[in-house]
């Protein structure tokens, strides 16, 4: 890392050059890009929960999890849906042709699994995609181990066919709303079980109920991955307040319009990001003094109730704090 008087420069993000080998409809909605790196080398090994960045042009660079088999090094695969009102990643994915060309990310994880006897998978929609690895790895390792896996419908339902195939009803239960309702997360998840740990991915509606039922399991038995940072309501701190930079003793004032990482950005100073949506976690910076509030969609509760990082480009001092000194 190269520092300034004026300037603090990130070392950039590995980047792999890649080309699209096939790309298949997953489901309704819903395509599955297979990967494969241009110099033909294979991947390097990666753990389940991890993701990578897509650079799909012109700036926009979009975080998606690996969903494709842990051994099979030759190729990586991703699973994409189609929003409508996203801000232009999954349409330019869905856009996408075989032969095509990209630039990803060296794999990275925010959503590591860890180790226990038993597990439970929960996932809403295209939250099935960073699960479907750590059900392989649960599988190999003998684990105890159960899905539910909900969706609109069947058909909008990305892999369940092929998980279904490979390890069986018993182990996969699939719940589409429009033959039977949604989830009952109360008989799914209201009586703790012991040497269990639950991993969900899904909407933040799914994912805020999910939160409310396991409040009475023992700490961190839950994980969870959002594809959207938290929106925080009118309560949520928003006034300006000044941010110290301890590298180079430089005071910034962040207003209520911008974020810490467009602040810092416009004196010069250069910070790791990618996302900037508090979602991939490139932009995590040192807090040296100064009470943080996050904003951000990667930090575990116990990241936040430490109080010694943050995501610069989503959150922003707390309420009654004037000032942050970070490590920048």
């Amino acid at each position: 890392m190269t520092e300034t008087a004026t300037e603090t420069v990130a070392t950039a993000a590995a980047t792999i050059d890649v080309v699209i080998d096939r790309v298949e409809t997953a489901a309704d909605q819903v395509v599955s890009l297979v990967l494969r790196r241009l110099d033909g080398e294979p991947f390097q090994p990666w753990q389940p929960g991890a993701h990578i960045d897509v650079h799909l042009g012109e700036g926009l660079v979009r975080q998606y999890s690996l969903c494709s088999p842990l051994e099979e090094l030759d190729h990586l695969r991703i699973g994409v849906l189609r929003v409508p009102d996203s801000r232009g990643g999954s349409r330019a994915v869905h856009e996408l042709e075989a032969g095509s060309p990209l630039t990803i990310s060296e794999p990275r994880n925010n959503f590591p699994m860890l180790d226990s006897r038993r597990y439970l998978f929960v996932a809403g929609g295209i939250g099935i995609t960073p699960l479907i690895p750590m059900i392989e790895a649960a599988e190999k390792a003998g684990k105890d181990w159960q899905l539910v896996y909900g969706g609109r419908s069947r058909g909008t339902m990305a892999f369940a066919d092929r998980l279904l195939e490979r390890y069986g009803p018993d182990r996969i239960q699939i719940i589409a709303e429009d033959e039977a309702g949604r989830m009952d997360l109360d008989a799914i998840l209201g009586l703790p079980r012991a040497h269990m740990l639950v991993y969900a991915c899904g909407p933040s509606g799914l994912l805020g109920a999910i939160e409310e039922r396991c409040m009475g399991w023992p700490p961190g038995a839950l994980h969870t991955e959002r594809f959207v940072a938290s929106a925080l309501g009118a309560g949520a701190a928003s006034e300006p307040f000044e941010v110290e930079l301890a590298r180079t003793g430089t005071t910034v004032t962040v207003p209520t319009d911008k974020s810490i990482l467009d602040a810092v950005e416009e004196v010069g100073v250069r910070v790791l990001s990618s996302c900037r949506g508090g979602l991939c976690g490139t932009c995590e910076t040192q807090i040296i003094s100064g009470e943080p509030e996050h904003r951000d969609a990667v930090l575990s509760e116990e990241d936040r109730e430490a109080g010694e990082v943050m995501l610069v480009c989503v959150s922003r001092a707390a309420a009654g704090c004037p000032r942050l000194v970070l490590d920048l």
